[in-house]
């Protein structure tokens, strides 16, 4: 009962401030364009600074672990595979990149800030795991999304540039990493600047979230039903399924493991839809994922965060 208790008091917050912007939205107090610049604004500034200031009084050397990064990317990668093996399976060609980038592409880095935080009041290893695995997201949504719109099948060279420069300047590892470096250089952080620090950093979830729900549409549910059902059972419930008993077994546990099963079983991220649509997809099944997923995302991590601690792991 603690168990259930525990995961409860972690997941069932995050889906009510969710579905308050959901409603928020359907009450006409948000808008879509609102929620899209909240959702920017927490990715470009407000999740970053949040990011740097848990992490720049770490010392970077004493929590690395190889192991584990590579762990997560080596996941992450086998997560493609296993979607784009998968996708093979859908007669309609055009969808397969919107299938794969569902199935794989956790909001790993707003929901395992928030996940990680309210655990263990620490995003040290969940940072570690972005490391690993958040460079991977944008490059292989081009390579799977391409295809799409070339008559050769080949990604645009010129996308998958523009993807590694993304990768190399995205705010979250700048973040992270400035973090990091900063406390390694163990530089103090004066009081006026760090309340400053808290001020912006504290406003990534709950602002996050709200553009989460307020983006959420469910009549985009209906079309493409059946491959967003799939991508949503991969994303939320199947890689984990895989990938946790590994994890254990390697020797993984509590803040690590949890950070595992965030990028894993996270809900499928609002980017993945923008991006799909920037590339010249319909858009509808990416949207449905990120719709399924978010809303079940909160009832599926209880489980696992009620089984993984009810076993010791966490």
């Amino acid at each position: 009962m603690d168990a259930l208790i525990y995961s409860l008091n972690t997941t069932l917050p995050v889906f009510f401030t969710m579905m308050l912007g959901f409603a928020f939205r359907r009450a006409g107090i948000i808008n879509e364009a609102f929620a899209l610049g909240m959702n920017r604004f927490v990715f470009r500034i407000a999740l970053p600074v949040s990011l740097f200031s848990q992490l720049c009084a770490v010392d970077f050397l004493a929590v690395w672990d190889t192991s584990f990064v590579v762990f997560c990317f080596a996941a992450t990668l086998l997560s493609v595979v296993i979607a784009a093996v998968l996708s093979r399976f859908l007669r309609d060609r055009s969808l397969r990149g919107e299938f794969i980038q569902g199935a794989y592409r956790s909001s790993a880095s707003l929901l395992g800030s928030v996940y990680m935080y309210s655990m263990y009041g620490s995003m040290t290893f969940g940072s570690l795991m972005m490391i690993g695995s958040v460079p991977l997201y944008n490059v292989i949504a081009v390579i799977v999304l391409s295809p799409a719109g070339q008559a050769d099948g080949k990604p645009d060279r010129k996308r998958v540039l523009a993807a590694a420069k993304d990768m190399v300047t995205n705010p979250i590892i700048l973040g992270i990493l400035t973090g990091f470096v900063w406390g390694m250089l163990k530089i103090p952080v004066v009081p006026v600047m760090d309340r400053t620090l808290n001020y912006l950093g504290s406003l990534a979830s709950p602002m996050g979230l709200l553009a989460m729900g307020a983006l959420l549409e469910p009549d985009r549910i209906g079309k493409n039903l059946r491959p967003a059902l799939l991508a949503s059972f991969l994303k939320l419930i199947g890689f984990a399924a895989i990938f946790i008993p590994a994890a254990v077994y390697l020797g993984f546990t509590g803040e690590k493991l949890a950070a595992i099963l965030i990028m894993l079983g996270s809900a499928s991220t609002v980017a993945g839809y923008i991006m799909a649509k920037n590339m010249g997809h319909e858009g509808s099944l990416s949207a449905a994922s990120v719709m399924i997923t978010t809303v079940l995302t909160s009832f599926t991590l209880t489980f696992w965060i009620w089984l993984l601690r009810s076993l010791g792991l966490l």
